[in-house]
């Protein structure tokens, strides 16, 4: 390891598994003291001891980041203990329903705005503060590449959520650049669970999508956070309001 976040303070929310699991691993083995955040409190925990059985440093709040006091209670618990914050990612979301945008309840898509869109805000809204208090600070957003170009088939709530996030964290970034916070995005497509969880539902669905990816298979989460980790780090100090597409060359077909 390289130390690319070597005495940061590092937040991921989402992270009991998949990609946020693999993120605050590697946050903690470049250096950095990470706080994971999310509702699976077992899945958060088990995050934790991965990190601290190595002698890393890391602490879990179970947090709802739909709700904004527990989004708030967060925050204040990461100021409490380090005093600031360097780097947010913001990983956590969810897949609602696979159905067509005809048979979506508005049940399903107000969960999957709520947490997407309206969690990832939540977060920048109090992160923000923070980091223009000590006049820096790095946001990573995720996304998807339903959320850039594409469409979701069946996806409608979870597509609209996530074309949401990148104007979403392009404003952030307008907003906050003079002030040396940075905010982009990472748009990654990696085996994660809640991908296994669509695939389980469609068994095709795996090898349709496979071989629609140029480089001929899906990324793991580990490849993924590789990209997160450098927008969070000072190697990318002068990009903000970007788009970081991990996927294989989906986009480019």
């Amino acid at each position: 390891m390289t130390d690319r976040l070597k005495g940061k303070i590092a937040l991921i929310t989402g992270g009991s598994s998949g990609i946020g699991r693999a993120a605050a691993q590697l946050f903690s083995q470049e250096g950095a003291k990470v706080v994971i955040a999310d509702i699976n409190v077992e899945g958060g925990e088990e995050t934790v001891r991965s990190i601290t059985d190595l002698g890393g440093e890391a602490h879990f709040v179970r947090t709802d980041v739909s709700k904004s006091a527990e989004v708030e209670a967060l925050i204040k618990k990461i100021i409490e203990l380090y005093s600031r914050l360097d780097c947010a990612y913001n990983n956590a979301g969810v897949l609602g329903d696979v159905v067509s945008v005809v048979d979506l309840t508005e049940e399903s898509w107000n969960l999957v705005l709520e947490n997407n869109l309206k969690g990832t805000w939540l977060c920048m809204k109090y992160e923000i503060p923070q980091m223009l208090k000590q006049g820096s600070g790095s946001i990573v957003n995720t996304t998807s590449t339903t959320g850039l170009f594409i469409g979701g088939r069946y996806r409608g709530a979870y597509s609209a959520s996530k074309a949401g996030i990148v104007s979403l964290s392009k404003v952030a970034a307008l907003e906050c650049a003079e002030y040396g916070v940075r905010v982009n995005v990472i748009c990654p497509t990696a085996r994660t669970p809640m991908m296994e969880r669509l695939f389980e539902r469609n068994p095709e669905a795996e090898a349709d999508f496979t071989a629609q990816i140029p480089m001929g298979r899906i990324f793991a989460p580990e490849e993924i956070v590789e990209g997160a980790l450098w927008l969070l780090s000072d190697a990318s100090s002068f990009v903000t309001g970007h788009v970081l597409a991990a996927e294989g060359g989906y986009l480019i077909r």
